[in-house]
């Protein structure tokens, strides 16, 4: 199942039913899981491991040094999980020392053409990057998130658990969970009602998260004034807890209206 103009490192450990395509470079220290699928042209650097029946499509290249000047070669690396597609082009860095030293990829994530995760990314489960997306270092996207095209998403910053970003915009704070954002510098757009319901979010929780955002972001009072006020009118999901948790957690700020 590996062509025979493909290089790889004796030191990289592959399983039996995994396939690497023609002029493929697998590196030291990579470990390729049961069913996964490399195309042609793929670089792969290690320490990088990548998990079962994942797809990674020509020209992507996976697992080299961070763009980062403070990097001195520590040992880092990237790890990526199950039923992952990631298309051509996309890059994604090992971690830094002072980033925690990993690159994470959780599982069933599409990576459309061109995408570029910088080091110490972490990404959960469930997400849709489409093309052209640039993470900067030591971002977080939670669970199921989608990102629209062209989307710059600045350092540190958090993208919570089903939101959606629209495409072309610029993303320089925390984007909550179960909201839209868009814009050239983002701005809050409402609740991701379709996503939701996609989802299978029931009618009565998703009013819950409208009044909880509404409050949050519209009412005109501090963050934690709006927490309280959550708290008072019953709004006791664990959909609105972790949209309020979220919030007052932010180090950098979330984006409002």
């Amino acid at each position: 199942m590996i062509h025979q103009t493909a290089l790889v490192s004796p030191n990289a450990e592959i399983d039996e039913s995994a396939e690497i395509g023609a002029y493929s470079i697998i590196g030291d220290e990579v470990v390729i899981g049961a069913g996964t699928r490399i195309g042609s042209h793929v670089v792969i650097k290690g320490p990088t491991r990548i998990g079962q029946r994942c797809t990674i499509f020509s020209f992507a290249a996976i697992g080299d040094i961070p763009q980062d000047l403070k990097f001195k070669g520590e040992r880092t690396e990237v790890v990526i999980g199950d039923n992952n597609t990631i298309r051509e082009y996309v890059t994604i860095n090992r971690g830094t020392k002072g980033g925690g030293g990993i690159t994470s990829i959780g599982d069933n994530n599409l990576i459309m053409a061109y995408c570029h995760i910088a080091h110490d990314c972490i990404l959960g489960n469930g997400i849709i990057m489409s093309n052209g997306v640039n993470l900067a270092g030591h971002i977080s996207i939670e669970d199921f998130a989608v990102i629209g095209g062209m989307v710059g998403v600045q350092q540190f910053v958090r993208i919570g658990k089903y939101a959606m970003v629209g495409g072309m915009s610029g993303v320089p704070q925390d984007i909550p969970p179960f909201v839209i954002a868009a814009g050239d510098r983002a701005k809050l757009n409402g609740i991701n009602i379709i996503g939701l319901k996609r989802h299978g979010f029931s009618a009565e929780t998703i009013s819950e998260i409208k009044t909880a955002y509404k409050i949050l972001f519209r009412s005109g009072l501090t963050t934690q004034k709006a927490a309280q006020r959550i708290e008072e009118e019953g709004l006791t999901s664990s959909e609105v807890q972790e949209l309020v948790r979220f919030v007052l957690t932010a180090e950098r700020g979330v984006l409002r209206k």
